[in-house]
């Protein structure tokens, strides 16, 4: 039995579906002859609002930078952020940069999402200036009520929506609910393009002001800078092209991510391994994760066999080494228990049916031992 997938996502395949429509928008770039912060970007940025009904969207270079802009923006630096550590040290990071102290708030046993009641508690105990809520694996947190309580404190809410393009609760869509949401157009998201690339979206009128300066040098105008801490972090024409191609098929392809997710779920029957709940709009199925107990032969398992496989995350970011020093007292055992357990099976649009069958197969005949 052999699996021809290339890996967790098979880009080679997914993007021959669509190739003539990419190809075509490429060529209407490299024919306009405007390559940054140009029409493309301008209509991506409007058609993006639209789809996920928000008054304001910008574009910049990567999901990295949207996170760091968006601390930025609200008036961070210097304070303290809380996050989760278990997704992958992208929004720790930012804050980082910002010269803010991360506190790392536990997640949900269940969800892997951040706690939020924790988060809470955390914002009671110290100075806080935001919240970064990870949308993680695909999956919404449900946010309102904390939004609220946050604003009462002052404390603004990040969303970092780089793994839930599309998700939403209700009519309310994933990245809508903080202050700012953030997104990456990394080439294997649900929404990618062919490159890196970003976005930020806010229904604040000023913020929205804010982060267009911000990503282009602090500049009010041509070689004006009006505010200091901006950067070179602009989505160029070519990619914001790409992902207007990409983004009426988004519902689609999540659609299509979720029923794969949802029939692992349905075909797995083994004790050692774990599926957490799937399914419901609000889960856009970004990953396929599964828990196993015994992970090290889990893997050598999988690798005799063939089956692609990837860990989202092995290690909590207060345990990575650039900062373990500062942080050796912390303990989050519900974060290591998933950093132990963690893997990540092929799961994107165009994976077949009788693919996930044999896999889900395999998995169920693995010894365990």
């Amino acid at each position: 039995m052999t699996i021809k997938i290339k890996g967790i996502t098979d880009l080679s395949r997914f993007d021959a579906l669509y190739r003539d429509e990419i190809l075509l928008a490429m060529r209407r770039v490299v024919e306009s002859g405007w390559y940054i912060l140009g029409p493309e970007v301008e209509a991506f940025e409007q058609e993006f609002a639209a789809y996920l009904g928000v008054n304001y969207a910008v574009g910049v270079a990567n999901g990295t930078d949207a996170l760091l802009l968006a601390l930025r923006a609200v008036g961070t630096e210097g304070k303290r952020v809380i996050v989760a550590a278990n997704a992958g040290m992208y929004g720790t990071l930012a804050a980082l940069d910002m010269c803010c102290q991360p506190i790392f708030v536990d997640v949900n046993p269940k969800t892997a999402l951040i706690d939020l009641d924790g988060a809470a508690r955390a914002i009671k105990r110290s100075e806080v200036g935001a919240v970064i809520v990870t949308h993680l694996y695909g999956r919404m947190h449900e946010l309102e009520e904390f939004a609220r309580y946050a604003k009462s404190y002052g404390v603004a809410v990040i969303e970092d929506c780089a793994q839930a393009h599309g998700a939403r609760r209700g009519k309310t869509m994933a990245g809508t609910v903080g202050d700012i949401g953030c997104f990456s157009f990394y080439p294997t998201k649900n929404l990618g393009a062919i490159g890196d690339g970003g976005a930020l979206v806010t229904n604040d009128a000023g913020l929205a002001v804010k982060l267009r300066q911000l990503r282009q040098y602090g500049w009010t105008e041509k070689y004006r800078v009006g505010s200091l801490g901006g950067k070179n972090s602009r989505l160029d024409e070519l990619q914001a092209a790409v992902l207007r191609v990409r983004l009426p098929y988004l519902d689609e392809w999540n659609a299509a991510r979720r029923a794969i997710a949802e029939r692992y779920a349905t075909m797995i029957d083994h004790p050692k391994v774990f599926v957490p709940q799937v399914g419901g709009v609000e889960y856009v199925a970004h990953l396929m994760v599964v828990r196993v107990k015994d992970r090290e032969a889990f893997l050598t398992y999988l690798r005799s066999v063939g089956i692609p496989f990837d860990i989202h995350y092995p290690i909590p970011d207060y345990k990575q080494f650039a900062i373990a020093g500062d942080y050796a007292d912390v303990n989050l055992p519900e974060t290591e228990a998933w950093a132990r357990e963690v893997v990540t099976l092929p799961c994107f649009p165009g994976m077949t049916e009788s693919e996930v069958d044999k896999i889900a197969f395999l998995l169920n005949e693995w010894g365990g031992e």
